[in-house]
């Protein structure tokens, strides 16, 4: 199908660090695993074209991309005033902050911690084939879906090292089974306010604040959650040395964030 999507930009989404199953093969064609869903998307134009049907983008990739979030709005009230701010929101324009799901944010952002993307991706890729539910896709072709608590809480250390995760194993395995038996229902956390969310996430095994923060934003779609990784902790040393004015930007300084951390990693060094 073909859609019109203002303000998109994948291959931005694709490099902010938010999704771990996004690849791009040709330029500008992507494929994207959600859970067990799949689909390829490109930019032509501007339209989109994508692999599924209009009942599944209504269903569900249109909740997933965040289509019904105004983005340009937001960069407009970013501080006038405020030059660094102003950079970062331009450089990061066409990201969108992806409505994941927050069982596999939980885990992979366990994986994340003291690693970079592209081993994250790899990290990920290789606990889907060993773990998750081989599918095909619209041509046939074989791809993994994200592994369920159950199928990990199964699993053993062994298993798990195997796919590189080294000490994150056990934090996974520990996570895996405290979800999987409810003694953290991520169910039970939709709805609720950022701060129960977080406490709730800080009592799983590997996840700290600063992954509480990630999957508050990335998988409960709380847009006020601020991770603070390095990069961030350099920006708001640099240029919020009295701190982030969070009350100007309340309702969405995850956004801003997610600019931010873009600008750091993409954007100074590339004329942007």
């Amino acid at each position: 199908m073909v859609v019109q999507i203002p303000d998109m930009d994948l291959g931005k989404i694709e490099a902010s660090g938010q999704c771990f199953r996004m690849e791009e093969g040709k330029p500008g064609h992507f494929a994207v695993i959600a859970g067990e869903r799949f689909l390829e998307i490109c930019h032509q134009g501007e339209c989109f074209v994508l692999s599924c049907s209009q009942e599944e983008f209504g269903g569900f990739w249109s909740r997933y991309f965040d289509l019904g979030t105004d983005y340009g709005r937001i960069r407009e009230k970013a501080e006038k005033g405020d030059e660094y701010l102003s950079q970062a929101a331009k450089a990061g324009q066409g990201i969108r902050i992806l409505r994941q799901d927050p069982w596999e944010m939980v885990a992979t952002f366990i994986i994340s911690q003291q690693n970079n993307i592209p081993r994250i991706k790899k990290c990920v890729g290789l606990l889907c084939r060993r773990y998750g539910r081989r599918l095909e896709n619209f041509r046939g072709e074989a791809y993994y879906g994200f592994p369920s608590p159950e199928a990990l809480a199964g699993a053993d250390l062994e298993g798990l090292r195997g796919c590189n995760l080294g000490y994150r194993a056990r934090y996974i395995l520990e996570t895996a089974k405290a979800v999987a038996k409810e003694e953290v229902s991520l169910k039970a956390l939709e709805g609720q306010d950022h701060d129960k969310v977080k406490k709730e996430l800080m009592r799983l095994c590997g996840v700290g604040e600063k992954v509480a923060e990630c999957v508050c934003l990335f998988g409960f779609h709380h847009v006020d959650a601020f991770p603070v990784d390095t990069h961030i902790a350099q920006v708001l040393k640099a240029h919020y040395p009295e701190g982030f004015p969070f009350k100007r930007y309340k309702g969405f300084a995850g956004i801003l964030q997610q600019y931010m951390f873009y600008y750091e990693l993409h954007g100074r060094g590339s004329g942007i």
